[in-house]
């Protein structure tokens, strides 16, 4: 399975230039705990950072900054890592735990954001795919139970 195929194509974008309040009310509208910050390249959008909702805490609140004047470019995580939606789930699990990240945009060959994965859609996806294990057991263990009477 692909990383295409269990993304999130409904991502939440801000320009580098949107204040933190507004990162912040997104957020909250969206129920979301990041955005990702897009800029045009040669008519594709590509993402360049992102916001967290720690972030928002860690880096304006925490240090009372203020949140009107604060843009998502000054608390923007840079050194972005992205995962191509043709990599493999074990690839991008692989990405996540290299880089220490919770969440990954997705691009396409070209390097378009087309959407964005979490370790929650990442546990989701295993914890789906571990209970059918699970249920694989059991239905062998009646299968012999049925063979042997």
């Amino acid at each position: 399975m692909t990383i295409g195929a269990i993304c999130n194509h409904e991502i939440i974008t801000v320009r580098r230039d949107a204040t933190v309040s507004h990162v912040a009310m997104l957020m909250r509208q969206h129920h979301v705990g990041d955005v990702v910050v897009i800029e045009d390249r040669m008519n594709k959008i590509v993402p360049v950072g992102i916001v967290t909702d720690r972030d928002v805490i860690v880096e304006v609140i925490a240090t009372e900054l203020d949140c009107s004047v604060i843009t998502a470019g000054d608390i923007m995580v840079t050194k972005l890592a992205v995962v191509k939606e043709s990599a493999g789930v074990f690839e991008g699990i692989q990405l996540m735990t290299g880089k220490g990240v919770r969440r990954l945009p997705v691009v396409d060959d070209s390097g378009s954001l087309i959407g964005i994965v979490t370790l929650d859609d990442l546990l989701q996806l295993l914890a789906k795919e571990f209970g059918a294990l699970s249920k694989l057991v059991a239905r062998e263990q009646k299968n012999e139970v049925a063979k042997r009477r």
